[in-house]
């Protein structure tokens, strides 16, 4: 890294706060590109983990995020909340930079995906049969973590899989 990067390199500490911060996760916000405008737009989303750890969620078609990951599947997650005391800075954080994929009902993965989805939120059970609601599985490139003051890192994906 260049000696005045901001990021240290990445340890097994870093690695593991990452990861905390993304199982613990019950929502994130989502920020996309709108379509129309092309201007960023940020939303809050329920928030699970699929098998191999990496991001999912449930959004309804009928939602202007979703319009927008279907036209620009790129987009971005920040998991980590403020704590209840404090300067809100000084809590972890962790952004995620992905690649969002709907997954579709007919597809082979589908039904796996939506049990483990229910074992994480099963208040989800109320609605996620419902004919406007997908499945969006994060594909991660990269990852940026905040873990307070002074302890950014910059991590790729394998670094946030789980153990």
């Amino acid at each position: 890294m260049p000696e005045n990067s901001p990021f240290r390199p990445v340890d097994d500490d870093a690695r593991a706060l990452a990861r905390q911060l993304l199982t613990a996760a019950d929502f994130a916000a989502l920020a996309v590109t709108r379509p129309d405008t092309g201007t960023p737009s940020v939303t809050r989303i329920a928030l699970a983990t699929d098998p191999q750890g990496a991001p999912l969620s449930l959004v309804s078609t009928l939602s202007s995020h979703t319009a927008a990951l279907e036209a620009a599947p790129s987009c971005a997650l920040l998991v980590g909340e403020p704590g209840p005391r404090g300067d809100p800075l000084t809590h972890p954080r962790l952004t995620l930079h992905a690649e969002a994929r709907l997954i579709a009902r007919d597809a082979p993965e589908h039904p796996a995906l939506r049990a483990h989805y229910l074992a994480q939120r099963p208040k989800a059970q109320l609605y996620i049969d419902f004919g406007d609601f997908r499945m969006v599985s994060f594909r991660v490139t990269d990852a940026l973590l905040n873990g307070g003051f002074g302890k950014a890192y910059r991590l790729a994906p394998e670094d946030l899989r789980p153990l």
